[in-house]
């Protein structure tokens, strides 16, 4: 209902794609390990195999905690693999409590442009940079700078990443009559008749209980009888009974399902209804490009509805670009912030295919959406995006009401808990905070709890239930067939992935100069971390939302002089950032430059001991 049959298909896995009988069967050692082609629930080693306990539940005291989050002299460094976004905001963005969230596990920082101030925005970028963080590293030769070497750079910026989230092409009631304070409100009665209106004589005059302006003239060709108008996110239902359809800016009448109050500029949604706002509103364009200036790293779009307002955007960003590079702000050839489009219309979850083809990632934004689509399909809807952006590759952020509770409680309910937890047997690349972080009592906490709650989850689906993430992996793979995808890329990947199962391997440490290699060893779902050691801080930071990835900005490595003392240097950087010890397996992947030999660029994989 919500997404295509052919998306349902790569999102499932369909066997369709490749016959059973095409797959190569399993003999001997072989069928030991869970192969890229195997189906993922029968590969699913059993309980008593490993003689676990019923319900395998780790002694408390050994999860993580906020003091061990805190301690970056320990040697021994394992983060959780998904990844958090948060939104900060009045009480999270002063320095010493923005350091805590960093530490904590924010990956990436949001920056709710529906609400901030250019000032705001200024001292939470300079606070985020100022914040010390394990994605810099040096030789140390002070006492003081080996202490720093471990992770945590005094000098050098960490990388987490921006994400400026647009208001979008928001639909709104006008200002209500004699509301000089912004702050007066107007009764609806249940059963009471209420007229839309969207003509400039009833915006001048304010609207009244009876009679609301709606900021949209084409109001009158997108609703028939029958449907339904939301008001101040679902506050107040309106039942649509008649429609002057014939006329320019006709109204809509309309019969109030519930009583409520509704204040001047409250949104709209129409569940169901096809509408033609554009991608972007004229606070978005200079957002977008104000944003630019700060080298954000990502911007997410609100309300997109086809893969033509993606387009769109992007080429608004293209134009932005240039037009920054002539007056001296924006450097050739820098990467352009990343788009990931939110779902929350039923118009976008219509058009999914090409949204989803054209952005490079998605954000499942569960609270519009919720309003839009009948509250119960959205987990089902979230599991089928989710699904589909595993297949394809790409990232995908489930986001709105995840810790909902601890915005005022100094602990989550356990349906919230569940909640994230099931975000992440999904195949959820990042989890999102939104009001917990931006404007709750407990901050840092609730960044703490999400972290303990996705390594709760992470340890399950390793040890106990490999299923999920098999099935996430086994997406991807059928996707990538879908595709025809045979780049060298892809191949490399594959083999680095199935080599460190094979060899219980600590991490996969890659060089990448423009991140797609990383990206694609992500996209296989592997169980340890993915170091990627970038020359590009732009580059490492929009390396975030993936899974697993953990960029670090270092530039040596990528120097074509070190040749064939780059792996080595690499598992050495490796060891000194506390992801791999004495002893343990690692794999090193690199892409390797065109020689007198060689005409194009080829990639490499070593595997390695620790030394």
């Amino acid at each position: 209902m919500l997404l295509t049959a052919a998306t349902r298909s790569l999102a499932r896995g369909a066997p369709a794609l490749r016959p059973a009988a095409a797959r190569p069967a399993l003999a001997g050692a072989a069928a030991s390990r869970v192969p890229f082609d195997a189906p993922s629930l029968a590969a699913a080693p059993s309980r008593a195999a490993h003689s676990r306990s019923s319900f395998d539940l780790p002694d408390p005291r050994s999860m993580m905690s906020y003091q061990s989050t805190l301690d970056y002299d320990n040697k021994k460094w394992n983060p959780q693999l998904s990844k958090i976004v948060a939104t900060i905001g009045p009480t999270s963005e002063q320095l010493p409590v923005l350091q805590d969230i960093v530490r904590s596990g924010m990956r990436v920082m949001r920056l709710n442009f529906s609400h901030a101030t250019v000032e705001e925005v200024e001292l939470r970028m300079t606070n985020l940079r100022k914040s010390k963080g394990r994605h810099s590293l040096f030789n140390g030769e002070t006492e003081e700078e080996s202490v720093a070497s471990t992770g945590e750079s005094s000098t050098l910026k960490n990388v987490r990443a921006v994400l400026l989230d647009t208001r979008g092409p928001e639909l709104r009631t006008g200002k209500l009559a004699g509301d000089h304070s912004g702050h007066e409100t107007v009764q609806i009665d249940v059963g009471s008749t209420v007229t839309l209106c969207t003509t400039d004589e009833v915006r001048d005059n304010g609207s009244t209980a009876s009679q609301l302006y709606i900021d949209y003239p084409k109001l009158h060709e997108c609703l028939v009888p029958g449907m339904k108008v939301l008001l101040d996110d679902g506050a107040i239902i309106l039942t649509v009974t008649e429609v002057e359809a014939d006329k320019e800016n006709g109204n809509v009448t309309c019969v109030a399902d519930n009583s409520g109050e509704i204040r001047s500029r409250a949104g709209v949604n129409l569940p169901g209804a096809e509408t033609d706002l554009p991608a972007m509103s004229e606070k978005d364009k200079v957002d977008i490009k104000y944003g630019m200036t700060k080298d954000v790293d990502y911007i997410a779009a609100s309300f997109i509805q086809s893969g033509e307002g993606v387009r769109e955007i992007k080429s608004y960003v293209e134009q932005c670009a240039k037009e920054l590079e002539a007056e001296g702000q924006w450097e050739t050839g820098r990467p352009h912030p990343l788009i990931i489009s939110k779902i929350e219309s039923v118009s976008a979850l219509n058009h999914f295919d090409e949204i989803l083809e054209e952005s490079d990632g998605i954000m499942v934004a569960r609270g519009d959406l919720g309003v839009e689509i009948p509250i119960q399909q959205v987990t089902n809807a979230q599991k089928e995006m989710v699904a589909a952006c595993n297949a394809a590759g790409k990232p995908v952020i489930v986001a709105t009401q995840m810790l909902e509770s601890m915005a005022k409680n100094p602990r989550p309910t356990r349906a919230e808990v569940a909640d994230v937890t099931n975000a992440i047997y999904d195949g959820a690349d990042c989890v999102m905070l939104s009001g917990e972080t931006a404007k709750g009592k407990y901050p840092v906490q609730v960044v703490q709890t999400m972290n303990e709650i996705i390594a709760s989850a992470e340890r399950f689906t390793k040890t106990s239930m490999p299923g999920p993430n098999l099935a996430a992996r086994e997406r991807f793979v059928y996707g990538q067939e879908y595709r025809d995808d045979t780049s060298v890329d892809a191949a490399v990947a594959k083999a680095a992935v199935t080599a460190a199962e094979e060899r219980d391997a600590s991490a996969i440490v890659v060089l990448t100069s423009e991140g797609s290699l990383p990206r694609m060893i992500a996209a296989y779902r592997p169980n340890i971390p993915v170091l990627a050691f970038c020359p590009s801080a732009k580059v490492a930071r929009q390396l975030m939302l993936h899974r697993g990835i953990h960029p670090v900005h270092i530039g040596d490595l990528i120097s074509a002089q070190l040749g064939v003392k780059r792996p080595a240097r690499a598992i050495q950087y490796a060891k000194q950032f506390g992801m791999v010890q004495e002893g343990e397996n690692v794999v090193v992947v690199t892409r390797e430059t065109a020689c007198d030999e060689l005409t194009t660029d080829f990639a490499s994989m070593k595997l390695a001991t620790v030394p």
